[in-house]
């Protein structure tokens, strides 16, 4: 199956260095949103999501390189796109996995000096400037979320994911979890923060940490279910894209 990338423009990176002269500031902001609009016209017909987070550092003989795959698999027959990071290891293994099953398969890549090229198994891909506003769009389209094992960059998308669960930005959710022994410190961690009261019980209500893939899907399904009813839109889209195709759950 043929594979498009859109590339989004480049942005210095001093933006974060204090203020800039006005005119610097408003080219920055008119960049921004000319990325956000641009990833709009790419992903408003892609269908319902699934996002995956995880390392891009495990390899195709790791064992959570070989879960991703399955996970992407598994999100391809219940009929949902998958969206990942773009990258290698774990985005890389939940892209091939729903792109060798028939699924759809998006990548929305950073640019970085090291580690992260664009893997090949996407149908569509946008390759970002800025992480804030890539991870509002591994968000936006998203119904579930899967967060593997992963680094530095894991944890952002899942604490943040998190966030918006708690402030019910987002509400009713589900987060799984893979990889209980992994994680186990971070349980842990969890588990003090809701006895010292800096977070509630009812706040990680949608999260399931699992090592099984059944429980996994069913936790993902049932709030699905539960929550949405998904409908095929109508009119057809300001800029000219096709109409999607429905879902059935």
């Amino acid at each position: 199956m043929k594979t498009s990338e859109r590339i989004l423009p480049a942005t210095q990176n001093y933006y974060l260095e204090g203020p800039k002269p006005r005119v610097n500031e408003l080219k920055f902001a008119w960049r921004v949103f000319i990325e956000f609009l641009k990833s709009f016209r790419v992903l408003h017909f892609v269908g319902p999501c699934i996002t995956v987070f995880g390392s891009a550092r495990f390899k195709p003989d790791h064992p959570f390189y070989k879960a991703s795959e399955e996970f992407g698999k598994r999100i391809a027959k219940m009929g949902f796109t998958t969206v990942t990071g773009g990258g290698p290891g774990t985005m890389e293994a939940a892209n091939k996995g729903a792109f060798e099953n028939g699924g759809k398969s998006i990548g929305l890549n950073i640019k970085l000096p090291f580690e992260q090229k664009l893997n090949p198994y996407v149908h569509k891909s946008l390759t970002f400037s800025h992480f804030f506003s890539r991870k509002v769009m591994l968000v936006k389209y998203s119904y579930a979320f899967i967060i593997m094992p992963g680094g530095f960059g894991t944890m952002d998308e899942f604490f943040e994911t998190l966030t918006l669960v708690q402030t019910k930005t987002i509400t009713q959710f589900p987060i799984v979890v893979f990889g209980k022994e992994f994680y186990q410190p971070l349980i842990q961690l969890i588990e003090k923060m809701a006895v010292e009261g800096t977070i509630s019980k009812t706040d990680m209500d949608l999260v399931l940490f699992t090592d099984d893939f059944d429980e996994a899907m069913n936790h993902i399904k049932t709030y699905i279910r539960q929550n949405y009813v998904l409908k095929p839109r109508k009119r057809v889209w300001w800029l000219f894209e096709p109409k999607p195709v429905s879902l059935v759950l």
